[in-house]
């Protein structure tokens, strides 16, 4: 097959996407619907292997199983003049592979984010019977808007199957930088191998290369068996203790000593993000708020204003001394300085984007790109999911992005900067991320700038509650006082 061929009467190839050594991926035109897809075509000479055609079929048969925001979509499979294809949603961007290769190792914040959209795949895929068994950088898509899809299932199997012919004992299956101890020997391999290549992912997107290295796939298999979980903090020391522990805990040789399952190991990567959340709001600039942005900038000046006038506030009562000495004691035991206004006095209250909020959905509102309404720059954005029809049209009353701010405080006013105005929202608040808000403002259409009058007492969590929207709402900055 070449580019210009039209596969089935439908699919017209276009640019070759990626070669591997099963099989070739084209970028192609669904003449039918009008759409681009991703064709992926068995090599020709493994056509004529039956356990390689079996390998094949098996992978459409897996993922045509999984319909989940981050696992690429199986579209239609068949043969064509001999021919096995499968076709699946075509998504635009880059893998994690290619990422690294252009932007080393990734802020924490990002790489935990990603990791945790991964890790939300499988863990779809591993409630459905499915271990995927080739977790690896190249086999997770990242589109524009930052959400993570796994592909290519191409070795992977069902719970309890039997397959002589694709799991023979001593077969080593998977890629040599991310195999578990058990593949690298030959053992099957069960849902928490899947898991432990994937505490390997994010060990490479923290540290910028995989944990081991070696010349052959032998020796590095070996490497996997026998050596130590490398420290991740040993060469980037900004990582938490609780980042490196998960890492660790995933990456266990023992299978029974990893995380019971991929959604504990999901739960342990969000409580990190909530954690790193926190922590860097309180002023650390690793410039890892926004998913695909550039690592750290250096050209900006607000966080450096603000820390500038954390001496001034804290001098009119305590002293140079004592404003030192209460910043080291609040950055080791991970509290806030107060360096803003309580709430009523008109000062700047910092916020930190912790939650999306969308209980009557798949609870998954952009979650990678909290940081972005509360990272001082109106340029990026957090924003919600895609409605075609509106959230009436999925029966949604609203979704909403979650605010810490950072202890119980009576908020006077919220202001939200959108580069989409027109969407309608109000203010809820409450005293848990998790939910139990109230009312604390009427309902407004949003405009690029649009301050909200809050009234209702003291709150510490605030969420922009939107109600009515075009397609999608981005909120690009949201500040208090």
């Amino acid at each position: 097959m070449k580019v210009g061929d039209v596969v089935a009467g439908r699919y017209e190839l276009g640019e070759v996407l990626g070669i591997g050594g099963m099989a070739s991926v084209y970028r192609a035109h669904d003449r039918v619907l009008e759409r681009d897809v991703a064709l992926k075509v068995l090599d020709e000479r493994l056509g004529q292997d039956p356990e390689y055609v079996e390998r094949f079929r098996r992978e459409a048969r897996a993922i045509a199983r999984l319909t989940h925001p981050n696992i690429v979509t199986v579209i239609d499979r068949g043969d064509a003049d001999g021919r096995q294809f499968i076709v699946f949603e075509h998504v635009r961007g880059t893998n994690l592979k290619q990422l690294l290769a252009r932007r080393g190792r990734l802020p924490v914040t990002q790489a935990l984010a990603l990791a945790h959209q991964a890790a939300r795949g499988l863990g779809f895929a591993h409630e459905n019977g499915i271990v995927h068994r080739d977790v690896k950088p190249q086999n997770v898509l990242v589109n524009p808007d930052g959400v993570a899809k796994v592909t290519d299932f191409g070795i992977a199997r069902s719970h309890g199957a039997v397959d002589e012919a694709l799991t023979m004992p001593g077969t080593i299956l998977g890629t040599g930088d991310y195999l578990s101890p058990e593949q690298a020997v030959g053992q099957p391999a069960d849902e928490r191998s899947d898991q432990y290549s994937l505490g390997t992912l994010l060990f490479e997107l923290l540290n910028g290369e995989p944990p081991y290295r070696g010349n052959t796939l032998v020796a590095v298999a070996a490497r996997h068996v026998n050596d130590p979980v490398p420290s991740v903090r040993e060469h980037r020391p900004d990582v938490s203790p609780r980042v490196e522990a998960l890492v660790h805990r995933a990456m266990a040789k023992r299978p029974e000593d990893r995380f019971p399952s991929m959604d504990a190991l999901g739960a342990a990567i969000e409580a990190a993000m909530a954690e790193e959340s926190a922590v860097r709001g309180h002023g650390e600039d690793d410039g890892a708020t926004q998913i695909l942005a550039p690592p750290r900038r250096t050209s900006g000046a607000e966080r450096p204003r603000r820390r500038r006038q954390l001496p001034r506030t804290l001098l009119a009562g305590l002293g140079v001394l004592a404003a030192a000495a209460l910043l080291v004691w609040a950055l080791a035991t991970e509290r806030l300085v107060p360096t803003e206004s309580g709430g009523g006095g008109g000062g700047r209250v910092r916020l930190a984007a912790v939650a999306d909020y969308d209980p009557e959905g798949d609870e998954f509102e952009h979650r990678e790109l909290l940081g972005s309404a509360t990272d001082g720059d109106p340029a990026t954005f957090w924003r919600t999911e895609t409605y075609d029809g509106g959230l009436e049209a999925v029966g949604k009353e609203g979704v909403g992005i979650v605010v810490d701010a950072r202890r119980r405080r009576e908020l006077d006013e919220l202001t939200v900067l959108t580069d989409t105005p027109g969407f309608a929202a109000r203010v809820l608040a409450g005293n848990s991320p998790a939910g139990n808000f109230v009312d604390v403002s009427g309902e407004e259409t949003v405009d690029e700038e649009t301050t909200f009058d809050l009234e209702g007492g003291r709150y510490r969590y605030y969420v922009l509650w939107i109600t009515d929207l075009d397609e999608v709402a981005h909120v690009n900055e949201l500040r208090a006082s």
